[in-house]
């Protein structure tokens, strides 16, 4: 074999190896957002269970009337489906994220693209969630306080258009924030390391 050649591909192996190991050292960085992101979904899991566990003594913290109970079990129970179906989303992204290997630029856009689409789930959970409440809450005013409703039926319609209206709009926004600010630093610092490691 030449000896030039030779040299010329020990220099190539040489030049090499560097790009590997920044490539490595890369991947490695996106590990601890990944971590702090399974931290996160883990807590906020068991926020989420507790509160759901919480919501179910509503008739006995507030006294419904008997007529309202059974309103408010048939709204609980779809609240209930909703949340154990995204759970059950939830719970199998996480065991899955403890499955994969970090060491390639596709692990990490797959577990970017699935961490945002748990996000959009969970914002869809969110506003169901907040309508279910809504409802519920309309039903509570027509068969709590109906005969204040049937004297004044104007203003009530009125009442509800706006309670509507501005609960909608504020549960978007404190969704969006809380998406944001809870998950949107980490997902962003992932993202970065994979647009580093798309430029080379």
């Amino acid at each position: 074999m030449n000896f030039d050649q030779l040299k010329n591909e020990w220099n190539n192996e040489e030049a090499k190896g560097p790009v590997v190991l920044e490539k490595a050292l890369q991947i490695k960085e996106a590990q601890t957002p990944i971590d702090q992101i399974r931290k996160k979904m883990k807590s906020e899991f068991f926020v989420q269970l507790l509160a759901l566990l919480l919501i179910a003594f509503t008739p006995k913290i507030f006294n419904f009337s008997p007529e309202m109970r059974p309103i408010f079990i048939a709204f609980y129970a779809l609240a209930f489906g909703f949340t154990a179906y995204y759970f059950f989303k939830f719970y199998v992204f996480y065991k899955n994220t403890y499955h994969m290997a970090i060491d390639t630029r596709k692990t990490l856009l797959w577990f970017y693209y699935e961490m945002k689409l748990n996000i959009e789930l969970y914002k869809a959970l969110t506003y169901m969630l907040g309508l279910i409440g809504l409802a519920g809450f309309i039903a509570y005013l027509f068969i709590n306080k109906g005969g204040a409703i049937n004297s004044d039926t104007k203003n009530l319609t009125l009442m509800i258009i706006v309670v509507c209206f501005s609960s909608i709009f504020l549960l978007g926004l404190v969704t969006e924030f809380w998406a944001r600010s809870y998950y949107g630093k980490d997902l962003n610092r992932i993202k970065l390391v994979i647009d580093q490691l798309d430029d080379e």
